[in-house]
């Protein structure tokens, strides 16, 4: 049996995943995106890894200044999420961070205020991964929001844990 993209889609829409904003920033640049695919993957040393396309500018700053953020969204920030998605509509000549609050960490990259938790990372390893990359970031800093309650998403649609159906 063969596997097209569609058919993979498809069934990982069936994956319910937190929500969080990846962000760079090198020579006065920055960039940022939404991203599901992402975890822990060791406290000594603290790891983390996400997969990101290829193509995003996102993976060129990160790859440029080694340094990223990671902004696990909060049941209150589906806009944050759709922004950063490209879903939102912006004004003419504005980024993805276009009125939203941010503040910095250890290493400049910019966060997201009141998220769930942000992490503060320096590149540790790119893995080549199909038309992905796989990044695996060492954890410089650290912090948690009021706010514990991650947005979450399945099936293209965001869900709040806290409604019952």
């Amino acid at each position: 049996m063969s596997v097209n993209a569609e058919n993979l889609k498809q069934s990982m829409r069936r994956w319910a995943s937190g929500v969080t904003v990846v962000t760079s920033v090198a020579d006065g640049q920055r960039a940022g995106l939404t991203a599901s695919s992402f975890t822990s993957i060791s406290v000594d040393p603290p790891l983390i890894l996400m997969s990101l396309q290829a193509f995003t500018p996102t993976l060129k700053l990160i790859e440029q200044s080694g340094i990223f953020g990671v902004s696990i969204l909060t049941t209150l920030q589906a806009d944050i999420s759709a922004q950063f998605a490209g879903f939102a509509k912006l004004p003419e000549g504005a980024d993805k961070f276009y009125g939203i609050d941010l503040f910095t960490a250890e290493t400049g990259a910019p966060l997201i205020m009141h998220s769930a938790a942000w992490i503060d990372c320096k590149l540790s390893t790119i893995y080549e991964a199909g038309m992905s990359r796989i990044v695996v970031g060492e954890v410089v800093a650290t912090g948690q929001g009021e706010d514990i309650l991650p947005l979450v998403y399945l099936n293209r649609a965001y869900y709040d844990l806290t409604k019952q159906g």
